[in-house]
């Protein structure tokens, strides 16, 4: 027993240490892009890599988002204007992402941005509804790194896809849970294809932050919007107390 306590001891001690040869070292110079940096984990994020040494490239879709994060970082840090929605922006910011690496290539793609998504009994929702969240939280993404591959390839960068958790469970109509689980997917099949380039892809699925809580006034609002566009015979399928309760 004792024995096999030394044995594992000592193989923890030697996975620390193989661990952490592979750690990333010379920050400086590496340029990392991040999306949905406006507020929240995207902000915080680019906040933090900037202090640590990090060329920081900050997607904002605000001008104010975008005054706010470089009032508050270095130099360094750039910021581009960003719509997912939008593939002419998306088109500019490839652009600005490319000139500032200048031949380096990417060290580091996060994507973080969501689409608002209308939330409610999916026979409430038109396809628009769906369009408002997919075409930024999944095929807005997606296009983007496309476009940023190969600059991902010449550095042997890494692709960061960050999704909510809550996302994953689907208890909720509307596209909100199609696209995470649509990224999940996405980001697995990128995983296999990319290793051949050395272009690392993760997944990281994180919980609540408080600087994302759900605003339920929002939610409430989105769902008395939906309900007052029904059809009569939509209504009275579910009753006047349905929207009350």
């Amino acid at each position: 027993l004792h024995i096999a306590i030394l044995a594992s001891i000592l193989s923890l001690i030697i996975y620390w240490l193989i661990r952490d040869r592979y750690r990333v070292r010379n920050l400086h110079g590496k340029h990392v892009f991040i999306t949905g940096c406006d507020a929240g984990l995207g902000n915080s994020l680019a906040k933090w890599l900037d202090k640590n040494g990090f060329c920081v490239i900050a997607a904002c879709a605000t001008e104010k988002g975008s005054q706010e994060l470089q009032s508050c970082s270095s130099l360094s840090l750039k910021t581009v204007n960003l719509n997912l929605a939008d593939s002419n922006s998306i088109a500019r910011a490839v652009v600005f992402v490319t000139e500032q690496t200048a031949g380096k290539g990417l060290f580091g793609l996060v994507s973080n941005a969501e689409g608002t998504a209308p939330v409610g009994p999916t026979d409430w929702l038109r396809i628009e509804d769906f369009h408002s969240v997919l075409d930024v939280s999944l095929l807005g993404l997606i296009e983007i790194t496309l476009k940023l591959l190969p600059l991902l390839k010449k550095a042997e960068g890494r692709v960061i896809n960050l999704i909510n958790a809550k996302g994953l469970m689907a208890f909720v109509g509307g596209g909100y849970s199609l696209s995470k689980w649509g990224m999940e997917a996405f980001s697995d099949t990128l995983r296999i294809e990319m290793q051949h380039f050395g272009v690392k892809v993760s997944i990281i699925e994180h919980g609540f932050f408080k600087a994302e809580e759900v605003n339920s006034d929002i939610i409430e609002k989105y769902l008395f919007k939906l309900w007052n566009r029904l059809t009569p015979e939509i209504r009275d399928s579910y009753g006047e107390k349905y929207i009350v309760e």
